[in-house]
Order: C-alpha cells, then sequence, then structure tokens
C-alpha cells in the first residue's frame, strides 16, 4: 500500500472523532504555544540586555577602584584606601602607554540636592571630562557640552538630563541660561541632553553632568590620601572590537606600575569590558530561558502522554478493522505506519496551532512592554515543529506496534 493512501486512511481514521481528536491535540498546542511565548520572550529579554549594554558606548572598558572583590555596588566617589586618580587618567590617555585605546574619559560621581526657584530634587551629579559626551554617548539636545576652558577655569556650570529639566522646570521654562543651586553652590545651566530613557542601569535622564575640576575641588570632597584628585570610575574606549582584550591588558599593565603593585600582588583595580558585561547578562538570560523552555516541554510531555492513551484506546475500538484489513492483505508494515501517521498527524497539526497561539501571545507581550524587543525566531518555530513531531513520532510508537502485532484471527474474534 503507497504512501498516499495510508496518510488518507490516517486521516479518515481522525475525522470520524473529530472531537476526540482536537481534545487529544490540545496539550501539544499548549505545550508549543507555551514554548513559542517563553523562547520569545526569553530572546527578547536577551537582545534587550545587550541592546542597553552597547547603549552606553562602543568598545568600552570600566575601570573602577579597588580589586574585584570589593566592587558590590555602583561606585559613588572614590576610593580612599586604593583610589584611581586623574594622573592615572592621563597615563591611560597616552597612546605609547596604551596603544589600544582610542579615548579615555573620566568621572567623579557624587550626589547632590539640586534647587531651582521652589523646586528641588536630589540626584547623580558627575564630575566628567570634556570627551565624556563622545565616550559614553551622552550628546546635547540644547546648548553646550561641557568644554576644555571651563574645566580648565573649574567653571560652575551644568548639563541637565530631560528628568531634571522637566522636574525643575515643570512650566516648560527655557533652561539654557537658567541658575541652578547644587549643595547650595551656583551653577549656569548650559546645556540639556538628549533623553536616553530608562534602562538596566536606571533613568539615565536624571543625571547633572559638570566639569569634572569642578566636581572634586569645589562640590566635593574627592582628594585621597596623597593629595591626589580621585575618580570613581574610568572609561576606557578600545579602537575597535578586537582590541579590547588588548587594550585591557595595556592598562592593566600601566596601573600595576603606577600603583607598584608586585608581581603576585592582586590589583587594586578592577577592569571589566563591555563584552564582559554582555556575556555575563547574557549567560543569565541563556539559563532563564532554557529554564522556561524545560517548563513549558513538560506540558509537550503530557501532550504526547495523551496521545498515546488516545491511540491505544483507538487499536482497541478499531481491532475487528485490523483484523479484516490482515485477513485480505495489509502488511504488518502497513498497520504500523497507519497508526504512526495518525499521531504524528495529531501532534503535528496541534504544533502548527500552537506555533500561531505562540506568535499572538508573543506579540502580546511586545504590546505590553513596548521596549522589548520580542520576536518569534525561525530558531523556535523549527525546535517547537520537530519537537512536536518527534512526540507524536515517540508516543504513537508503541500503539502502532501494538496494532500491527495482532494476529488476524483473534481480531475477527474480537468483540
Amino acid at each position: 500500500m503507497n504512501l498516499a493512501e495510508l496518510v488518507r486512511l490516517a486521516l479518515r481514521g481522525l475525522a470520524a472523532n473529530k472531537l476526540r481528536a482536537a481534545l487529544t491535540m490540545l496539550g501539544i498546542i499548549i505545550g508549543v504555544a507555551a514554548v513559542i511565548t517563553l523562547l520569545s520572550v526569553g530572546q527578547g529579554v536577551s537582545r534587550y540586555v545587550t541592546e542597553q549594554f552597547q547603549g552606553i558606548g562602543s568598545n568600552l572598558l570600566f575601570i573602577f577602584p579597588g580589586g574585584s572583590d570589593e566592587q558590590t555596588g555602583p561606585p559613588t566617589g572614590s576610593n580612599r584606601d586604593k583610589p584611581l586618580t586623574n594622573a592615572d587618567g592621563l597615563a591611560l590617555s597616552d597612546p605609547f602607554l596604551v596603544p589600544g585605546a582610542q579615548a579615555v574619559a573620566l568621572e567623579y560621581l557624587g550626589f547632590g540636592n539640586v534647587e531651582y526657584s521652589r523646586e528641588s530634587l536630589s540626584v547623580q551629579v558627575s564630575g566628567v571630562s570634556t570627551n565624556y559626551q563622545e565616550v559614553r554617548q551622552f550628546f546635547v539636545n540644547e546648548g553646550d557640552f561641557i568644554s576644555d576652558a571651563d574645566e580648565r577655569s573649574v567653571a560652575r556650570v551644568a548639563v541637565l538630563g530631560q528628568t531634571v529639566v522637566k522636574t525643575l522646570f515643570p512650566d516648560g521654562d527655557f533652561p539654557i541660561g537658567q541658575s541652578i543651586k547644587i549643595n547650595t553652590v551656583p551653577f549656569k545651566i548650559i546645556g540639556v541632553l538628549e533623553s536616553q530613557g530608562g534602562s538596566l542601569f536606571g533613568d539615565q535622564d536624571s543625571v547633572v553632568l559638570i566639569p569634572l575640576s569642578t566636581a572634586q575641588q569645589r562640590l566635593f570632597s574627592a582628594r585621597g590620601p596623597d593629595g591626589q584628585y580621585g575618580l570613581s570610575i574610568i572609561y576606557l574606549q578600545a579602537r575597535s572590537d578586537a582590541e579590547m582584550e588588548g587594550a585591557a591588558r595595556q592598562a592593566t599593565a600601566v596601573l600595576r606600575d603606577r600603583h607598584n603593585i608586585d608581581f603576585r600582588a592582586e590589583d587594586d583595580f578592577t577592569i571589566v569590558t563591555q563584552n564582559d558585561l554582555i556575556s555575563a547578562f547574557g549567560q543569565v538570560t541563556s539559563v532563564l530561558t532554557t529554564f522556561l523552555g524545560a517548563i513549558a516541554g513538560i506540558s509537550l510531555l503530557v501532550g504526547g502522554i495523551g496521545i498515546m492513551n488516545i491511540m491505544l484506546v483507538s487499536v482497541t475500538e478499531r481491532t475487528r478493522e485490523i483484523g479484516l484489513r490482515k485477513a485480505v492483505g495489509a502488511k504488518r508494515r502497513d498497520i504500523l505506519l497507519q497508526f504512526l501517521i495518525e499521531a504524528i498527524t495529531l501532534s503535528v497539526l496541534g504544533g502548527l496551532l500552537g506555533i500561531a497561539i505562540g506568535a499572538a501571545g508573543s506579540f502580546a507581550v511586545a504590546s505590553f512592554q513596548p521596549d522589548l524587543p520580542v520576536a518569534v525566531t525561525a530558531d523556535s518555530v523549527l525546535l517547537a515543529t520537530g519537537f512536536s513531531a518527534a512526540i507524536g513520532l515517540f508516543f504513537g510508537l508503541y500503539p502502532a506496534i501494538r496494532a500491527s502485532a495482532l494476529s488476524p484471527i483473534a481480531a475477527l474474534r474480537y468483540e
């Protein structure tokens, strides 16, 4: 008997019990839909995390004061016991010492109370070098960024984030040229940053940028034990992605030499590359996605057991039919293939419906979280389809073997 005839018989057998077939497919439909939705959301989260880290700059290395075991949270101020200094930043920007570096930006982080008229808020105030906007991609939307002249003259000028502007100027007044107070010290607003939006790092628009020299000398107590001005973080931008690891090694050698660290001693600073951060978060999201997919896979397993159960019932109901077919010349292989095709058809149809429902679920999630780049990928579709077909084959095999092994005489005598 040819394959087309076997498929026709299998479909006719399923059509004879439409409601039972539909209920049998339900387990597969739910399982595949769950797999598609959860994998799409998991991959969307992974892409979102990668985009967030890439959005803070390109080919960046983050250099913090203190060893890696001391990094328990975001740096604020400077590590007074093991500080990074302006001189360290200057050494790292030397192309002869760190040829892999394209630019080096410096930052001193603090918090201050910012006031304008009767409005005030507590916000992050960062003293930054003049190339900060290029390295960190914090460009101004209006006005000017901090200049070299501002840095040299320790000017009391400020560039505000969008959240700060909306809070201090709720009536929509033009902020450029206005005077604000940061910890009671007057500053002139010279620029407003482009909107950065919310991210893994909090509200990136809730920030005030001032010249690094002003933060260190006029606003915060930034001197270390040796009298040098400390830094919270140094951003080193490598010339290319391929040169990031080389730049990290070069920067490590320079800082170890400057800090007089013995050969076997631990570093008193920590260098983290942008790729390290993306990889670390990527591993977390991959484990989460796998875990969610495994949970959804349980539904597929339950659906497969349902298919086996119904196929066993079908074999029992159609015992006389099997005996009759064998009596008129049907081979054991023909009976085996007929029931296998029925089981695979149930699982594949259920899988296709599950893919459609899973895609709808993914887009529903995306509508509630517009920032989450959820998409149904070909990999997840192929995985769900292949897995559902494999389940039909696996769980349909025993009932098919049982049907094909029936004796024609015993089957014809079955009541």
